[in-house]
């Protein structure tokens, strides 16, 4: 199934039989991948009276309840409601679903007890102009899509390297870490705050994606990026992030 994608006067061939999914399915189990000091996801069935909503129970139909929070239990999709006092929703900020994205692989630099993504380092290995950048950090092992991240210091982005992401004109930061900013910041959220550029010239319709996975087989380059949601009017919606590989 090939398809032709015209954008800023260049024409990308795209075979939509062949997805390349960068998400961690969301699991009701303690091996869910896990940060910010919560309890595992739930998905269990609905419960009234004797009645239990599971087709081995004797139900007609499986009926489950999920319980989860999409900032700390899987891939998900965030907007600038997520630091500001007034309610923003992503439902409403992403409103288009197909980009041109560059996958760029990262090794952070250690800085103390600190693993950090400076400028320099995605100045080094970004190679376009694209509207959505999609960090893999090494090392890259299968454990990301199970991890317990929560008192871990993950590698995180600093200031400055939002800025330069910003300042590319990139509107969607994909990442497979839990945050962009450190695990423990006192609540400053410095690569959030410049990303976006709030308070001042808010980019509303800018987005971070956290928790991804970027396999292995998935080289360096442009791709085209099909960023997929659910239809949460909150601030943050667990999603689907899609990438197509560019035909020549």
């Amino acid at each position: 199934m090939i398809a032709e994608i015209q954008y800023q006067n260049t024409t990308y061939k795209v075979d939509l039989s062949q997805p390349i999914d960068l998400s961690i399915p969301l699991r009701g189990t303690k091996e869910n991948v896990n940060a910010w000091y919560i309890t595992p996801p739930k998905i269990e069935p609905v419960t009234q009276g004797n009645w239990i909503g599971k087709v081995s129970e004797g139900a007609s139909t499986n009926f489950n309840n999920i319980y989860f929070n999409p900032h700390g239990h899987g891939t998900h999709t965030e907007c600038v409601g997520h630091i500001t006092k007034e309610f923003h929703s992503i439902n409403a900020a992403l409103t288009q679903f197909f980009f041109v994205a560059e996958v760029i692989t990262i090794l952070p630099e250690k800085q103390g007890e600190d693993y950090i993504i400076t400028k320099d380092l995605i100045k080094a290995v970004v190679k376009s102009n694209p509207e959505a950048l999609v960090i893999r950090t090494l090392p890259n092992t299968s454990e990301k899509r199970s991890k317990q991240y929560s008192h871990t210091n993950w590698p995180y982005l600093t200031a400055a390297a939002a800025v330069y992401i910003r300042e590319l004109g990139i509107k969607h930061l994909l990442i497979d870490l839990p945050s962009v900013d450190k695990e423990k910041d006192e609540g400053k959220l410095l690569a959030h705050n410049a990303f976006w550029n709030h308070p001042n010239d808010i980019r509303y319709e800018a987005t971070i994606t956290e928790m991804i996975f970027v396999k292995d087989q998935i080289t360096d380059g442009n791709y085209i990026l099909n960023l997929q949601i659910a239809s949460f009017e909150n601030d943050a919606s667990p999603s689907k992030p899609i990438l197509y590989k560019i035909k020549d």
